[in-house]
C-alpha cells in the first residue's frame, strides 16, 4: 500500500488485493439540519416498512395458495423478493446514519453496497423481461403456454437472471478495486451510487466507464428491447381479437405488469438523464428515491389492486392469520 498526495488531500493506492483499505466515504444525504433529518427518518422508515411488508405479503400469498402456483405468479414472487433486497441494500444504512448522526461508510461497506445494488437492480430488470416474455407466450401462444412455460424453464430463467446479474455486478465492481480514492471523500448522495463513486476517483476511470457502458447495454438496453418486442407482438395479437371483451381480458392480464415497467424504467431513465444534465443535484437524489424505494413500495399495491387472484389470496392469507390468533 502506497500513500500519495493530491493537491490538499491524501489518498491510498491499493497495489495488491491483500492490502486492506481503511478509508471512509461520507454520504452527504439530503440535509445536515437535525429537524429535517428527523422528518426524513420517519418518512423513509415508514416507506421501508410498507415496502418490506407489502412484498412479503405477495410472497406469502403466492406460496400459500395453490391456485397461484403458475409461471406468472412464480416470477412475481421472485420480483417481490428482489424488491425487498434492492431496497434493503440502501435504505437501512441511511436510516442508521441518520439515527447515529453519522455520515460515514467504510470503503468495504461501500463496495458491498455497490455490488448488491447492481445485482438487485439488474435482477429487477431481467425479471421484468422474463415476465414480459411470459405474457407474450400466454397471449400469443395460449394453447402451448403450459408446454412452453414449464417448471424447468421457469426455474432456468430465474437462475439465469441471477447468474447474469452477479456476473454483471462483478464486471463493474472488480475494476473499482484498482482505483485510488482520497481518504476523506464526500459522496453527494444517500448511498454509494456507482456513477458518483467513479467521479471521485483520483486515478483514471476510462476502463471502468467502458465496462459500465457494456454492462448497461447488455443487462439494461437489450432486456428493455426484449420487453418492447414482447409487447409489440402482444399488441398485434390483441388487435386481431374481434370481440371487445376478449381484447379487454387480454390487456387486463398485462395491465399490472405494464404499470410496473413504466414506473421502473421511467424513474430509472429519469435518474440518469437528470444526472447527465445536472450532476450531483438534489433532483438526482429525489429521482433515485423513486426507483430505489417508491417503485418497490408501489409494486405490491399495483399487483394487488389490479389483480383479483392476488386480492383473493391475500384475503385468505389474512383470514387464516387472524383465525390462528
Amino acid at each position: 500500500m502506497v500513500l500519495y498526495v493530491c493537491p490538499g488531500r491524501y489518498f491510498i493506492h491499493m497495489e495488491s488485493a491483500n492490502h486492506t483499505r481503511t478509508s471512509k466515504f461520507l454520504l452527504l444525504g439530503f440535509s445536515a439540519k437535525l429537524e429535517i433529518q428527523l422528518i426524513l427518518f420517519g418518512l423513509f422508515l415508514s416507506m421501508y416498512l410498507v415496502t418490506f411488508t407489502g412484498n412479503l405479503l405477495i410472497i406469502l400469498a403466492v406460496s400459500s395458495d395453490s391456485h397461484l402456483h403458475t409461471p406468472m405468479y412464480f416470477f412475481l414472487s421472485n420480483l417481490s423478493f428482489v424488491d425487498i433486497c434492492f431496497t434493503s441494500t440502501t435504505i437501512p444504512k441511511m436510516l442508521v446514519n441518520i439515527q447515529m448522526q453519522s455520515r460515514s461508510i467504510l470503503y468495504e461497506g461501500c463496495l458491498t453496497q455497490i455490488f448488491f445494488f447492481i445485482v438487485f437492480g439488474c435482477l429487477d430488470n431481467l425479471l421484468l423481461t422474463v415476465m414480459a416474455y411470459d405474457r407474450f407466450v400466454a397471449i400469443c401462444h395460449p394453447l402451448n403456454y403450459m408446454v412452453i412455460m414449464n417448471p424447468q424453464l421457469c426455474i432456468l430463467l430465474v437462475l439465469g437472471s441471477w447468474c447474469l446479474s452477479v456476473m454483471g455486478s462483478l464486471a463493474e465492481l472488480l475494476p473499482l478495486l484498482r482505483l485510488s480514492f482520497c481518504t476523506h471523500i464526500e459522496i453527494p448522495h444517500f448511498f454509494c451510487d456507482p456513477p458518483e463513486v467513479l467521479k471521485l476517483a483520483c486515478s483514471d476511470t476510462f476502463i471502468n466507464n467502458i465496462v459500465v457502458y457494456l454492462v448497461t447495454g447488455f443487462l439494461a438496453f437489450i432486456p428493455f428491447s426484449g420487453i418492447l418486442f414482447s409487447y409489440s407482438q402482444i399488441a398485434f395479437s390483441v388487435l386481431t381479437i374481434s370481440s371487445a371483451g376478449g381484447k379487454y381480458k387480454a390487456f387486463s392480464t398485462c395491465g399490472s405488469h405494464l404499470s410496473v415497467i413504466s414506473l421502473f424504467y421511467g424513474t430509472g431513465f429519469g435518474v440518469y438523464l437528470s444526472s447527465a444534465a445536472i450532476p450531483s443535484s438534489r433532483k438526482n437524489m429525489m429521482a433515485s428515491v423513486m426507483y430505489t424505494l417508491v417503485t418497490p413500495m408501489l409494486n405490491p399495491f399495483i399487483y394487488s389492486l389490479r389483480n383479483r387472484d392476488i386480492k383473493g389470496a391475500l384475503g385468505r392469507l389474512l383470514r387464516r392469520a387472524a383465525a390462528s390468533h
